[in-house]
């Protein structure tokens, strides 16, 4: 063959050479092809003059044969420009140690250069920002929800690692140790010494799995409650911990198979969310104050409160309708701490008999107007259930039902003193919206708001066929990042516009987790399907930052973001937010129309990131293409205090 052919275009037949010859007897079309011809030669003389500058980053940026052996580049290989011809090879790997703060090459100057943004901006988290906090109302902790700048406020450069940032450690060895460059802040060690949270050691910090109410240990408290409700036959899959500290409860409930989405207010300096991020564990900033949290109705089976400082028994109850709302039904609500076994800790917890008696019946009260039943107080851990269904509700509620509305919508919407109603049963045996398989079948097995006919154009079939389709895929990925199959690379992982969750499924033999994001402009609110799977997931506007730190994932996965947000906000904004939140080393994978990756490719090389576009799965004549990227490693320079820290 003379070469490749077109990538879109290709002839199917061309005319007879009869018909051909015949058209050069007319001398007007004679003189037409002459001039044509001349003006031919003259266009491309002048495309030679001028170095074939343009044509170049087409070849480089639609290549059709695309390299998928991406793995020989080192770390010290300058950045990808737009002319980088198509045979360029990223290295997904990490290679640096901790003292190494090279910047990449820059890239050509008619690529926007974003610069680095001052060292204060580390742990910038736009939407929490401690600053913008304070004009707000400190009643109910409203002035710790998201709060996000104005367009102007925006910042237009790139977030810096702290000066001798390092790739985390593997996982599970993450789960106990965290590089102290990472996180350099020692509060916590002082703070909480004598609770076993965190120990300094030297170049890193230590987790030994305590916390206020568990000093023996995450996996002993856990052993506690496993003796009252069973966590081992798979029916309990999804857990969300309110005010999490710094996450122990989710990380030694994996090793059960149960995925914990903790969450906990942006504090002013002990980064305890901050710290279970490193740690590897699924973790969100949030607090539940004035607004619904951001997951839809009847997500998990289990929500936990050690000692998290939430008034649930002010506010008419409205924490505890919260909580209601989130809980499957059947779900499992643990409570340890104050008020729980009051009568044996009220000098310790410096409080008087009488307010902890009278928050005590708050409680009882408000969940018996659940209809919530309570299984059992044993020592300093209490648990009730809710009901399967409403069938009896009516008959003995205190709370009442909330109108009409969608149970699921949980982007900025109030709070409620009202009941969320679950879906109609025909008797009092029947779990409302449909009962669940036990994990691990749940995965695989059809969610019932899918056989229900709930979820808007999805259907049994469509849920099948997007299961297949996400296991060729992720083998397609593979093929192009073959980190991506390597055990311990990537730990945190984003899906930025996750549908039914089949990029994550189809990754669950791994030791990583997904954050599902369900984008609130998409189409069908698919977040419920994803938690019925026992997957974890929030929804989220990309128009705006995620409530999370910097430096949260090691892998970004980006499903027509970009298309889905054409003519709603900024593909410079998203793209700097995508930076801020991924890990220096981290990868991309970004999958859109081809004409929006020709713009995004020019976006990344700006961000100082190396990338391919490389061809569809099903190859060269897809529209859709997909640009693979790799965060360069680069930090802040070192600062005074960071150079007495190492001599000390």
């Amino acid at each position: 063959m003379a070469g490749p052919s077109p990538p879109y275009y290709t002839p199917l037949s061309k005319p007879p050479a009869a018909a051909a010859t015949s058209y050069w007897k007319n001398p007007r079309l004679y003189s037409l092809a002459v001039v044509t011809i001349l003006c031919s030669l003259s266009y491309l003389f002048g495309a030679w003059q001028h170095g074939g500058a343009s044509t170049s980053i087409v070849r480089a940026t639609i290549p059709c044969f695309p390299s998928t052996n991406a793995t020989t580049k080192t770390h010290s290989s300058p950045s990808l420009s737009s002319t980088s011809t198509t045979t360029t090879e990223l290295d997904f790997a990490t290679h640096h140690s901790a003292d190494d703060g090279a910047v990449a090459a820059v890239p050509e100057e008619t690529i926007k250069k974003y610069p680095p943004c001052d060292i204060k901006y580390s742990e910038y988290t736009p939407c929490q920002d401690t600053n913008r906090s304070l004009k707000f109302d400190r009643d109910r902790l409203i002035y710790r929800e998201r709060h996000c700048p104005e367009k102007d406020e925006l910042l237009k450069c790139r977030v810096p690692a702290p000066h001798g940032y390092r790739n985390p450690f593997k996982w599970p060895l993450s789960r106990d140790l965290v590089w102290y460059a990472n996180v350099p802040h020692k509060e916590l060690t002082v703070e909480k010494a004598v609770q076993n949270w965190i120990r300094y050691e030297g170049d890193r910090f230590r987790f030994p799995g305590g916390g206020t109410m568990f000093p023996n240990g995450a996996g002993a408290y856990i052993d506690d409650i496993g003796k009252l409700i069973n966590l081992k036959d798979g029916s309990i899959r999804t857990a969300i911990d309110t005010g999490c500290g710094v996450a122990s409860w989710g990380a030694y409930l994996l090793s059960r198979n149960i995925l914990a989405m903790s969450f906990a207010p942006r504090d002013t300096h002990e980064a305890q969310v901050q710290f279970a991020l490193e740690r590897g564990v699924p973790t969100l900033i949030g607090v539940i104050a004035s607004k619904r949290l951001p997951y839809p109705s009847r997500s998990f089976d289990m929500a936990h409160c050690s000692r998290c400082l939430i008034p649930w028994g002010q506010y008419d109850g409205t924490y505890l309708i919260e909580v209601d709302r989130v809980l499957r039904p059947g779900g499992y609500w643990i409570l340890s701490g104050p008020p729980i076994n009051w009568k044996n800790h009220w000098k310790g917890w410096q409080r008087t008999a009488e307010d902890l008696n009278a928050e005590q019946m708050q409680i009882e009260n408000i969940t018996k107007s659940l209809c919530w039943k309570k299984l059992v107080v044993k020592g300093d851990i209490a648990i009730w259930q809710k009901p399967t269904n409403h069938f009896h509700y009516k008959k003995f509620h205190k709370t009442p039902f909330c109108p009409a509305q969608d149970p699921d919508k949980a982007w900025y919407t109030d709070l409620e003193t009202c009941l969320t109603p679950l879906p109609e049963v025909s008797n009092n045996e029947e779990v409302a919206g449909g009962e669940l398989e036990k994990w691990p079948e749940r995965l695989n097995a059809v969610p019932p708001r899918i056989t229900r006919r709930t979820v808007n154009g999805v259907t049994p079939e469509t849920f099948q066929q997007n299961s297949r389709l996400w296991k060729k895929r992720i083998s397609y990925y593979k093929s192009v990042n073959n980190q991506l199959g390597q055990v311990g690379r990537y730990r945190n992982i984003l899906d930025m516009n996750a549908f039914l969750g089949g990029f994550a499924g189809s990754l669950i033999e791994d030791p990583l987790w997904v954050m599902n994001i369900v984008p609130v402009e998409a189409k069908v609110n698919t977040l419920g399907v994803i938690y019925e799977r026992g997957l974890i997931g929030a929804y989220h506007s990309w128009c705006e930052a995620m409530s999370t730190y910097p430096r949260t994932y090691d892998l970004i996965h980006a499903d027509a973001v970009f298309t889905l947000y054409k003519n709603r906000c900024e593909m410079e904004d998203i793209m700097l937010e995508m930076d801020r939140i991924l890990r220096p080393e981290g990868s991309l994978i970004i999958r859109d129309d081809v004409d929006i990756l020709v713009k995004v490719k020019r976006i990344a090389d700006g961000l100082n990131w190396e990338s391919n576009i490389v061809d569809h799965e099903d190859g060269p004549l897809e529209r859709e293409k997909l640009l693979f990227s790799v965060k360069l490693y680069w930090t802040a320079p070192a600062s005074s205090d960071q150079d007495e820290h190492k001599t000390s």
